[in-house]
């Protein structure tokens, strides 16, 4: 288990109650490890002293806050499990979901996925942007990034070593998985209010995951300068083209203006193009930088030489 925790003092223990209770009801054995994020109220001392009291309970304390997807991150890299379940800690995500997903697992899933079938708890403009999000970032994308699941998973030991070999820094973990493909399931729940606390996803964090995940997994708009700048260079063309005729068919010599206007239209769209095609560069670029395998393979019959991706 992996449970990023940031100043969750007063949900803490429960949390930890209803882990253990249903984790000791499953036929594994099992580690509970807690990321703290740079908390600053009572929730380190608190998990160190779960920590003393159970040798199957890890803290990682992080130096400050670093936020939600690296305390993530963290938590699977420090992980041991033949699985890792990620779920945060404040009981919006039910522990009593934990069987399933193992089920599932069982069953040969590599990922199993907590789709939010119901959100109670949350505002109806949180539910509408949420909706949204998902919806807007696969059609920018080419991968398809599960419509209303979160960070609420369990992903195969194979899942988490590749997800640790991605060398980027700004994490969209959800996408990364969705990225990676391997065999993945779904569970659907009911999610729920927050047992205490407050939200640690304000509107400011929202856009910046949604900026992360945006740029992380979508080079489109990069191109968009160049189709904007080829519809704004015909319009012009077509411009200077029926004030021309206008004008011959009237006899009379072509107005400055109408010519001054279709001429900044075209070097707009000239402008516009080169700035588009810059972008279409910028986009291989990044590509390249991010450093991601060509290809995942998730196993090889009868291949006598494993195949490895080059970076």
């Amino acid at each position: 288990m992996v449970v990023p925790v940031f100043n969750e003092e007063d949900v803490i223990l429960t949390t930890h109650e209803r882990l253990t209770a249903v984790l000791d009801g499953l036929p594994l054995s099992w580690e509970v490890l807690y990321v703290d994020d740079g908390s600053t109220d009572a929730s380190p001392a608190l998990l160190d002293r779960l920590a003393e009291g159970d040798p199957r309970v890890r803290v990682i304390h992080f130096a400050r806050n670093f936020g939600h997807q690296l305390a993530i991150t963290a938590g699977i890299d420090a992980a041991m499990g033949d699985a890792v379940v990620v779920i945060d800690a404040d009981l919006q995500d039910p522990p009593d979901l934990i069987p399933e997903l193992v089920a599932k697992w069982r069953e040969g899933y590599e990922v199993v996925l907590a789709r939010r079938a119901i959100r109670f708890g949350e505002t109806w403009f949180k539910r509408a942007t949420a909706a949204a999000f998902y919806r807007v970032l696969n059609r920018l994308t080419d991968v398809e990034i599960p419509v209303d699941v979160g960070d609420f998973r369990l992903m195969d030991r194979k899942v988490c070593d590749v997800l640790r070999a991605l060398p980027e820094h700004r994490r969209f973990v959800r996408g990364l998985v969705a990225w990676m493909g391997f065999r993945q399931a779904e569970v659907e729940y009911v999610r729920q209010p927050r047992f205490a606390g407050e939200s640690k996803y304000p509107l400011r964090r929202m856009v910046r995951l949604a900026l992360d995940a945006v740029t992380s997994f979508s080079t489109r708009p990069l191109g968009w300068p160049l189709y904007a700048g080829a519809v704004a260079g015909l319009l012009g063309l077509a411009a200077f083209a029926a004030f021309a005729a206008l004008f011959a068919v009237s006899g009379k010599m072509m107005d400055v203006m109408a010519l001054v206007l279709s001429g900044v239209v075209v070097c707009t769209g000239a402008v516009l193009v080169s700035v588009g095609l810059l972008g279409l560069y910028v986009g291989n670029v990044l590509d390249e930088v991010r450093g991601r395998p060509l290809y995942i393979v998730d196993r090889a019959v009868g291949v006598r030489r494993e195949a490895s991706p080059r970076e």
